[in-house]
């Protein structure tokens, strides 16, 4: 998970007892594995004394970041958001290093092409 991001800062209230999502997550980073797979990612804990709601900010290897609402949101969630726009930056970094455009902007007559090894839809099926 940890691969995809450059910087994750976890804030918390130690006293709020909305922290759970901020401190599994902060398991989770803190995993050996996690922490081997990328050890330039930087973690910053920020223990608040206010009364502002637990939040996980990620910051991912383009730049972009991301905030999430730990009250709210599990950890599993999170990572798994990570993970999938993790899959995307890979993704996108193999067609830039393809010389490919970036997105992939498939026609619209295409789309409804049939291919060899594959069925035709049926009317039937595709207003389902």
């Amino acid at each position: 998970m940890l691969k995809f991001l450059s910087e994750v800062k976890i804030e918390f209230n130690a006293l709020d007892p909305r922290i759970a999502s901020c401190m599994e997550f902060l398991a989770q980073c803190n995993a050996r594995k996690a922490k081997e797979s990328n050890p330039a990612c930087q973690l910053q804990v920020k223990r608040r004394t206010d009364d502002h709601p637990p939040q996980i900010t990620v910051t991912f290897v383009n730049g972009v970041e991301e905030a999430f609402d730990a009250t709210s949101t599990p950890a599993q969630t999170i990572r798994t958001m990570i993970l999938e726009k993790g899959q995307m930056l890979e993704t996108e970094q193999m067609f830039r290093e393809a010389g490919e455009k970036w997105p992939v902007i498939i026609p619209e007559e295409e789309l409804h092409q049939s291919f060899p090894g594959t069925k035709p839809r049926k009317a039937e099926e595709k207003k389902q």
